[in-house]
């Protein structure tokens, strides 16, 4: 395959590209073969089928480049930990006949065989023995990767999983004229993700996996690829001299082991720290987002030049909204800032990073207005913007200068369309900050006292959930009856309201402390706020993978945010009618809506932020009014958003805390406010934790084996807080043991009267019967902690 366009012309490329399919195929297949209803045979043969459409849909589109190896069964760190043998030590044991045949597999196969997949999903999901490994969020995105685990183990080239992707590709693109480019993460990335792995010791990492990288790159040579992306998006933070020491003699030694491979460095989701370091190392392409961090690569750009002997790789498309691009100021600001400094011949264009962070297509959806239709891009529809540019900077036709004003008029109707704008909003928004009220409540330890006296009956270390209940078939199928019509609205609140009386009643039979309504009548804890408030619309086919097969579909919030009629009320008023216990009410927080939508791109997002506080503010107090005392707004991705770059982080983390605050601070001082965060490393979160003044926040440290504990103990904590006690994302029910562990290391640095026990996040996506059981096991747990905390109050002292 040469697929190179004459010297002198701009080439197009993707970085990545999406894995699910037009209609989650990819999921479907990986469920049932979990669930035991396909053989391997029958999903490694639908899982191929996919990646094949997926190869032949690149070349149809006219990319000069095609990624192969970002297809992945579940998550590529995972598969690149596998493919270089970097398993945890605990399935190192009890799977070591399996990783053993894993070595010795043929070599003129192509599809994945059976013993690697299940290896890796038995790291990503747990067995009955063993915790799954670590889950958390990829840089400040809402996709999550399976956390490698370093213990000191010998890297090798356990599994060729790159080099077999390859090898499918070309059975599938035989006759095509693109080049393949297969992608691995690179050297210093990978380390960097690795869990074990001090700081001090990263360079003695990548030393010790340089061969491997060696030994893969030359197998990818030997099969004939010309070209190699190795993703390096960890350079967007400085690396220290040590560290670029050891990069530099690991490139080195890349570029001496393959002087015939084109070696494509990547970076993405801001600009790198290093630029002229990043430049100087001997590889082919540099890759750059002009989108997430324009400013200071361009700044970089202007100021020192680009090496003569390399290609730029420009990410000129956000590879990680939804809204269509003015292709006419793309190529203007091209010729203006790049064109100067680095000839149009050694330009490839491309998003600014993968497309896994958008849905697959979206000018298909027939059930939004065909303004917003024309407003809108996926990962089909920026292929097309993406050649578009290309092919205009090649050709300044007519015909292409005709689709670049196309582009620019569709842009501007969108943004100045009035259905966008909510005077009234903006109006009520303006003078937020200078009214003390709005942002603040009565001191905690004040609070704290009032809360105490108005639920007596909760014990010492109170038990609770995190929300959602599990959402059974019989669940899913009554919503769907209801939003066919085939229900109406009294049988549907009927269905919904014996459901939530029948996990009361659950929940009080486990002795669950304060309880839950169960979410029942909720498919995502974003959609159904942005359903309930204008401002937001929906998609019927925008999925994007979030971890291994959950995917999600992210509203599109494209206008003024106003709050309409009370979303919650209702729902929480009932169950808190049925139990003398507290029912919390859940709400997702104004942060958390924002980086899990689709966010217009004409307004700042802190701009954004207050207007979803704004309208959950009036929520808030509607659920107060109702008689509900617990309010949990759950604010997870809250760290996710957080920009890469310490100095534009300082005010993100401010209006970040003004938007919880503007949200929550309306309340008397003994309703009690709860939020929760997940599955991201909250270490360097504590004083930001501090500042949302919750009465309660609940963290995961399940999968994370307490780490967060460690940030506590250096970091005094005085208001309350639970710590997960067992991971939801995987099947396994921990032991009662295991869990009064957690919550024993917790209490060496956490105060009792404060502590709340409960499970690492919301119950939706588990079973009935494991997630009863595993209830069971922690307020068992809860039991003997507090047990042993009388023991020990009642104990004579000795000093």
């Amino acid at each position: 395959m040469t697929g190179q366009k004459s010297a002198a012309q701009v080439t197009a490329s993707v970085i990545g590209y999406p894995r699910i399919g037009k209609q989650r195929e990819w999921k479907k297949a990986l469920e049932a073969y979990w669930a035991g209803k396909s053989d391997y045979s029958q999903t490694v043969t639908e899982l191929d089928r996919i990646e094949a459409e997926r190869l032949q849909h690149l070349a149809d589109a006219g990319l000069n480049y095609i990624p192969v190896n970002d297809y992945s069964w579940y998550d590529h760190v995972l598969d690149q930990s596998v493919t270089f043998g970097i398993i945890p030590e605990r399935f190192r044991q009890s799977l070591a006949a399996q990783i053993e045949s894993c070595s010795q597999l043929d070599a003129g196969q192509a599809s994945i065989p059976q013993e690697v997949a299940d290896l890796a999903f038995a790291i990503a999901r747990g067995t009955a023995q063993h915790p799954a490994s670590e889950m958390t969020k990829w840089f400040n995105t809402n996709y999550h990767y399976i956390v490698p685990e370093w213990s000191g183990q010998e890297p090798q080239l356990l599994v060729n999983l790159p080099l077999l992707a390859v090898k499918r590709a070309k059975q599938v693109l035989a006759d095509r004229e693109a080049v393949l480019k297969p992608v691995l993460i690179g050297p210093y990335t990978f380390v960097r993700l690795m869990k074990g792995i001090p700081a001090a010791e990263r360079s003695s990492v990548i030393a010790k996996l340089t061969p491997v990288y060696v030994q893969l790159l030359q197998s990818l040579a030997a099969e004939g690829v010309q070209v190699v992306q190795l993703d390096e998006p960890a350079w967007i933070w400085a690396l220290n001299k040590e560290e670029q020491q050891q990069v530099q003699a690991t490139y080195d030694a890349l570029r001496q082991a393959v002087p015939s491979l084109d070696l494509w460095v990547q970076t993405y989701f801001e600009a790198v720290a290093d630029y002229n370091f990043v430049t100087s190392l001997p590889v082919n392409v540099i890759g750059l987002d002009f989108v997430h961090g324009k400013v200071r690569n361009e700044a970089n750009i202007k100021q020192h030049g680009f090496p003569a002997d390399k290609r730029i790789a420009i990410g000129v498309l956000d590879g990680r909204n939804v809204w269509r691009t003015d292709l006419q100021a793309v190529v203007t600001d091209l010729e203006q800032t790049i064109e100067p400094v680095v000839a149009k011949e050694r330009w490839i264009v491309q998003p600014s990073c993968s497309l896994l962070h958008v849905p697959l297509a979206l000018r298909e959806e027939s059930k939004l207005p065909q303004l917003m239709v024309d407003a809108l891009a996926g990962a089909e529809e920026k292929l097309v913007e993406i050649v578009t540019i290309a092919n205009a900077l090649n050709d300044p036709s007519a015909a292409n200068k005709e689709l670049l004003a196309a582009s620019n008029a569709a842009v501007q109707a969108w943004r100045t369309a009035p259905e966008r704008q909510r005077p009234q909003v903006r109006e009520a928004l303006k003078d937020i900050h200078q009214d003390e009220k709005l942002l603040t409540r009565e001191a905690f330890q004040e609070r704290l006292k009032l809360q105490e006296q108005r639920w007596p009956q909760l014990p010492v270390l109170p038990t609770t959930s995190i929300g959602s209940l599990p959402q059974t078939l019989d669940v899913r199928k009554a919503r769907q009856r209801f939003r066919k019509g085939e229900w109406d609205l009294a049988a549907y609140t009927e269905y919904l309201q014996a459901e939530m009386k029948r996990w009361v009643e659950i929940q009080e039979e486990i002795g669950i402390d304060v309880l839950v309504h169960g979410e029942f009548e909720r498919t995502d804890m974003v959609e159904y706020f942005g359903e309930k408030l204008d401002g937001f619309v929906f998609t019927q086919n925008g999925w994007v993978q979030s971890y291994g097969s959950r995917c999600v579909k992210p509203p599109l919030l494209y206008g003024d945010i106003a709050f309409r009629s009370a979303m919650t009320v209702e729902e929480t008023e009932f169950t808190q009618s049925l139990t003398k216990q507290p029912v919390k009410g859940m709400l997702t927080g104004p942060v958390t809506i924002l980086n899990w939508s689709f966010v217009r791109d004409d307004l700042s997002r802190e701009e954004v932020s207050y207007q979803l506080a704004w309208a959950l503010r009036q929520e808030i107090i509607a659920l107060e009014e109702a008689g509900i005392g617990m309010i949990q707004v759950d604010e997870p991705a809250v760290k996710e958003g957080m920009p890469l770059h310490a100095d534009d982080a300082v005010h993100y983390r401010k209006w970040t805390v003004d938007a919880f605050r503007l949200a929550t601070a309306g309340v008397r001082s003994d309703t009690q406010i709860h939020t929760h965060m997940c599955y991201c490393d909250f270490s360097d979160m504590v004083d930001l934790i501090r500042d949302m003044d919750a009465d309660v926040i609940s963290l995961e440290t399940a999968r994370s084996g307490g780490d967060i504990v460690e940030a506590f103990s250096r970091n005094h904590y005085e208001l309350g807080i639970g710590l997960g006690v067992y991971d939801i994302h995987s099947p396994r029910v921990p032991s009662v043991e295991e869990m009064e562990q957690c919550i024993t290391r917790a209490l060496e640095v956490l105060p009792a009267r404060t502590f709340w026990i409960n499970p690492d996040c919301g119950l939706k996506t588990r079973g009935e019967k494991e997630t009863i059981e595993a209830l069971k096991n922690m307020t068992e747990a809860a039991a003997r902690a507090r047990k042993k905390l009388a023991e020990a109050a009642a104990a004579p002292s000795h000093s």
